[in-house]
């Protein structure tokens, strides 16, 4: 996708933070008009004015998009094709994280992680992929995650939604090249985003007679630290943009070295290897 891209239409799902909100910011800076999905459209003033005072409030479109609800997801298609008449982007961002363990978790919160982080990627993907088409050279991304490469402990849910939007989207970006649709997915490691804060103040910490009361007390202080002291999630919507912009889009993005370590230790050290360090950072001794 190169060129002019002023007059080029993009909807961005889960824009009330995160990396969602900078993406569709960053996009309306660069001339598109960007439906930018709400699942509560009324927590679309802080993007406003962001935008209002970045000069491009009128590229920015709050619509009301929860994943999970495919009857709103039509309505909102429906919406972009009656105003704007066509869609260049997709960006699944929307997510959430379920933490705890295996054996602790009901199958409710299990369900509700992929109903979010898988389910809702396919229901808005099926519903935009008509007038992504007519583009002529659509672009979709997932904003997956590290945890879709490697496995981490008391994080079960999350890291299995992401290994499953993995497949999802090597295999749409191959149904979809002959059509000239092009799918990409992002895999940013821990950020300064909302969505760590939520995951915590939702798990609920093991009692004192779970078998996982002592390994949870040492994980917890290093997903606290990951969400504190994580990186600049500016860096993310910037690699979001770049998959988006790119005339020949990479299948996966790593927004920085981080990211590029874990992959390439997973991919060349062996397993036991990995293992090992990982078991020494959580004090078991095996």
């Amino acid at each position: 996708m190169s060129g002019d891209q002023r007059g080029r239409t993009a909807l961005v799902t889960g824009a009330s933070s995160g990396f969602g909100y900078l993406t569709a910011l960053r996009l309306a800076r660069l001339g598109w008009t960007v439906y930018a999905g709400f699942r509560d459209v009324a927590a679309s003033g802080t993007l406003a004015a962001e935008a209002a005072s970045s000069g491009c409030a009128d590229r920015i479109r709050p619509v009301r998009l929860d994943v999970t609800d495919e009857a709103g997801i039509r309505e909102a298609l429906s919406r972009i094709e009656r105003e704007a008449g066509r869609l260049d982007a997709l960006v699944n961002n929307a997510g959430l994280a379920v933490g705890g363990f295996v054996e602790e978790l009901p199958l409710s919160a299990w369900r509700e992680q992929f109903d979010t982080n898988l389910f809702g990627v396919v229901a808005v993907t099926r519903a935009a992929l008509s007038l992504l088409r007519q583009s002529g050279g659509g672009r979709i991304v997932l904003v997956s995650s590290i945890s879709g490469r490697i496995g981490f402990p008391a994080l079960g849910p999350y890291c299995a939604s992401k290994h499953a939007l993995e497949g999802l989207g090597e295999s749409l970006r191959l149904e979809l090249a002959p059509f000239g649709v092009a799918v990409s997915l992002v895999e940013p490691g821990p950020y300064r985003t909302p969505i760590w804060q939520k995951s915590l103040a939702s798990v609920t910490a093991p009692g004192p007679q779970s078998p996982y009361a002592g390994l949870f007390a040492r994980i917890r202080p290093m997903l606290e630290q990951s969400a504190a002291r994580g990186g600049d999630p500016e860096l993310v919507a910037e690699t979001i943009v770049r998959a988006v912009r790119d005339k020949k889009p990479k299948l996966r993005y790593l927004p920085s070295w981080s990211e590029r370590w874990t992959v390439g230790a997973k991919r060349f050290l062996p397993w036991s290897w990995i293992e090992r360090a990982a078991l020494r950072v959580l004090g078991v001794k095996r």
